[in-house]
């Protein structure tokens, strides 16, 4: 159950723009597709941004199924946030000029490329796990194998967004 802590809700907030890179889930119809993506958390508009390509398929699975899950993760710092929401795709040419970034350059010329969307996610729900890093979370382990104690590696909440 999610919790309305407004200090887990800011911490998932701040997580996923941190991290700024999540795997986009979608309904093909027949299975569930994911796909790296940059993600442009913008927390003052209660939305995660993506810029897609119409041609690829991402718009069509979005229009049949509209719930999507993003998984962020951080496994250097092993910190890790996974959102359920509602995707939808614009062709918004504003919004586009705002996000195009050096990212974006990988994939196409410039933001006048006419085949760029922008998909905005509603966030609904939130999970995040939040450890101190790596090498703190090995040595709570390895202690906890000794002890036969379960370890203490961090903070995990879930989150009404």
């Amino acid at each position: 159950m999610a919790n309305n802590n407004v200090g887990d809700i800011d911490r998932a907030w701040e997580l996923m723009k941190k991290i700024g890179y999540a795997m986009l889930v979608t309904h093909d119809g027949d299975k569930l597709r994911a796909r790296p993506m940059t993600a442009y958390v913008e927390r003052d508009e209660d939305a995660i941004y993506f810029l897609a390509d119409a041609r690829q398929h991402k718009d069509e699975e979005i229009a049949r199924a509209p719930a999507v899950n993003l998984s962020f993760a951080d496994t250097g710092s092993q910190k890790y946030v996974s959102v359920s929401g509602t995707a939808a795709v614009f062709n918004d040419r504003n919004k586009i000029r705002e996000l195009f970034s050096t990212p974006a350059r990988a994939w196409w010329k410039d933001a006048d490329d006419p085949n760029i969307r922008v998909l905005k996610i509603r966030p609904e729900q939130a999970e995040f796990w939040d450890s101190p890093g790596k090498l703190v979370a090995y040595t709570k382990m390895a202690a906890a194998l000794v002890s036969g104690t379960r370890p203490e590696i961090g903070g995990n909440s879930k989150v009404a967004l």
